[in-house]
């Protein structure tokens, strides 16, 4: 595709709009266009695939494009254009910015006209697009990428929300925001064999509208989402090539592609990385993608090798099957009851979780990726179909696997999900490295990105599930930039605990983080509005990029905090969620957590379980309470709350509780009220 930047209300817009130009220069070496006035300028750089129009178009238009449908909307609304960015631009102008939602593709944009500035971008987030604003300085700036707004001076830069359109007033020097609904899906009522035969049709249209070029290349692990892409290029006559990148021994990902491509008859080139070239990739690789994690660095990698042979190649355009595991359920933490419900939240995430990582790999080596399975029309079917279709006699993604292996998949349509970074085995090339210096995986990575990944704020509640998250974010390199407690007059509140809430000042500063605290009625739905204040506050004060949650398995809480992250452009991570709830209790028990239970609700639970620190015998008893008597063993369905006192996030003090009182309503329902807490010292011996 292509690159995008402008800069408005600023000094020396040219110099800064090549200096960002410069740094995403790779994402357009075919041509490169600028147009710059008193009040602003914009820029594009090209990544032609089949044609070659330069922007600006008419010095007020950018895009980074790629519209299947543009010339069905031309003669709809009659309209003559030479492309699908030239198209964009006259159906906006004639019919307004509503027409996107009838753009199908991938796009991001700026318009630049009548002293306003629009931006936009595709509902789910393929294409990437950031901004920076400064409510003081009243600049504005926006590019495909937030390296290029770093280098050009600019380093508040903040990713566009897919489900947004920013509209900047050059004049007032004001942003505002235009909500956009995410795609509408609806309740499949059609029979197993209906569905298969729908789903296998629109996969193929979705392939199909994405063909462009003489030559081609596929993603290829050999797993059911990239064999289904290269089978369905095949039946339609398509010149393409599968590629694989696996680290030198006993990938999983080569053996599976290898005996595919064979037996269905593909091109394969594999290329093998040797342990001793890891590191060199590490270094273009992780500061490329502007991410320290281990995931995203472990994934990034077998694309990034992938991608550079297919540059090699001549190959501009590479398919992905990215997509299919959100729209399917093919995540092993989703629970069958609310798998669809999953599904549709981890749609709405991918956009920074992993879109723009895989956009910024590919567009490092000139190659276009295209993700058939997040095609309009094949998302809203999917999203709709009964989650009894999607896992069925322990398959995940059963309906696909059925539907896709009658294109001629067969048998390999059924093999058993690898994870990129673990099927490629370079998450093993990173563990092999860090332990060569050792480190763990993720301040070995810290080495090529030695910055936060993002600032966070953490909804905290003074317990463990709260703490946890926390602590699991800074471990893979996210900055805590502050808590965020809701003290909720309310025993009962649907969304915030309660009990010792008041402990979470001494717990901010054992962790030497600011606390943000509100307090709440705590009626239902009302108390959003109360959350919504003070994550507008944290975002204000701190100038956070995310909220992390403590979510297990309430899907009512996640849903509604991660719908207010997106009212309030804030990014959602519940890094807990769906985990085995023994798990939990063990790793955090013996991870140096020191916590005591403030509350207890349940058969099994008594006066004994209040207030003192809970060990590893504790757990295996409250184990075998929870199967007795069909409880959560994490509590989160309220058979208990927890309070922490100390944890590896605590620096140098822990909470000691002075004075205390239990209070119980009967026999399995009580409540341990701290009284008197301060901070003591820890022991050189503690973590």
């Amino acid at each position: 595709m292509c690159g995008i930047i402008g800069i408005f209300n600023s000094r020396d817009i040219k110099k800064k709009l090549s200096c960002g130009m410069k740094a995403m220069r790779y994402r357009g070496r075919d041509g490169a266009g600028m147009y710059v006035n008193s009040k602003g300028g914009i820029g594009h750089l090209l990544h032609s695939v089949v044609g070659n129009v330069s922007q600006p178009l008419a010095n007020k238009f950018v895009a980074n494009c790629e519209i299947y449908n543009w010339l069905e909307l031309c003669k709809k609304y009659s309209v003559s254009a030479e492309n699908d960015a030239d198209a964009m631009l006259k159906l906006i102008e004639k019919k307004g910015i509503k027409i996107v939602e009838e753009f199908d593709g991938v796009f991001a944009f700026a318009l630049w006209n009548k002293g306003k500035v629009v931006l936009a971008r595709d509902i789910i987030g393929e294409k990437p697009l950031w901004f920076s604003f400064s409510i003081f300085d009243g600049f504005f700036a926006f590019a495909s990428e937030k390296k290029a707004l770093l280098k050009a001076g600019f380093g508040n830069a903040e990713e566009l929300n897919p489900r947004k359109i920013l509209v900047y007033d050059i004049k007032k020097r004001r942003v505002l925001f235009k909500e956009r609904n995410f795609l509408s899906h609806f309740h499949v009522e059609s029979g197993a064999d209906e569905i298969k035969n729908a789903l296998r049709e629109k996969f193929v249209s979705a392939v199909r509208k994405r063909i462009a070029g003489k030559k081609m290349g596929v993603l290829f692990s050999g797993g059911v989402d990239s064999s289904a892409v290269a089978v369905v290029l095949k039946s339609l006559g398509v010149n393409f090539t599968c590629y694989t990148a696996v680290l030198d021994s006993g990938a999983e990902d080569l053996e599976w592609a290898e005996k595919s491509a064979r037996a269905l008859g593909f091109r394969l080139k594999a290329v093998k990385v040797g342990l001793e070239n890891v590191e060199k990739y590490l270094k273009k690789v992780v500061p490329l993608i502007e991410d320290s994690s281990v995931v995203k660095a472990g994934v990034a990698l077998p694309l990034f090798i992938a991608c550079e042979e297919a540059k090699k190649d001549g190959v501009k355009v590479v398919f992905s099957g990215a997509g299919s595991d959100e729209i399917f359920g093919g995540y092993s933490r989703l629970d069958f009851g609310s798998l669809n419900e999953d599904c549709f939240y981890r749609l709405k995430q991918m956009h920074h979780t992993d879109l723009y990582r895989d956009d910024l790999v590919a567009m490092f080596n000139s190659v276009e990726l295209r993700n058939p399975f997040l095609d309009r029309e094949l998302v809203k079917y999917a999203l709709g179909i009964p989650a009894e279709y999607k896992t069925l006699g322990g398959v995940k993604k059963f309906i696909l696997r059925q539907a896709v292996s009658e294109l001629g998949l067969g048998d390999f349509a059924f093999r058993k999900k690898k994870a990129a970074q673990y099927g490629s085995r370079f998450d093993k090339a990173i563990e092999k490295l860090a332990g060569r210096e050792g480190k763990s995986k993720s301040s070995y990575l810290k080495k090529f990105y030695p910055f936060p990944n993002m600032r966070l704020g953490v909804l905290f509640s003074s317990g463990k599930d709260s703490s946890y998250a926390a602590m699991t974010m800074q471990s893979m390199n996210y900055e805590l930039g502050c808590l965020i407690t809701m003290k909720s007059r309310n025993p009962d509140s649907y969304m915030f605990h309660t009990p010792n809430i008041d402990i979470s000042r001494l717990q901010a500063e054992a962790m030497g983080i600011p606390l943000l605290a509100f307090s709440t009625a705590g009626e239902k739905e009302k108390e959003l509005k109360d959350l919504e204040r003070a994550l507008k506050t944290a975002k204000r004060k701190y100038g956070i990029d995310g909220i992390v949650t403590g979510a297990l398995f309430s899907t009512y809480q996640r849903n509604r905090i991660e719908s207010l992250c997106d009212k309030v452009c804030l990014k959602c991570f519940s890094p807990l969620w769906h985990k085995n709830q023994d798990a939990e209790m063990r790793e955090i028990i013996g991870g140096g957590f020191e916590i005591v239970f403030s509350s207890v609700a349940a058969e099994g639970l008594d006066r004994s379980w209040l207030g003192r620190v809970i060990t590893n015998d504790d757990l295996v008893r409250l184990s075998e309470l929870g199967r007795k008597h069909g409880f959560n063993t994490a509590g989160e369905g309220g058979e208990f709350e927890s309070l922490v006192l100390d944890c590896p996030l605590f620096k140098k003090k822990k909470i000691k509780i002075i004075e205390a009182e239990i209070i119980m309503e009967s026999r399995n329902a009580g409540r341990y009220i701290v009284k008197k807490a301060v901070l003591e010292e820890k022991r050189e011996d503690e973590p």
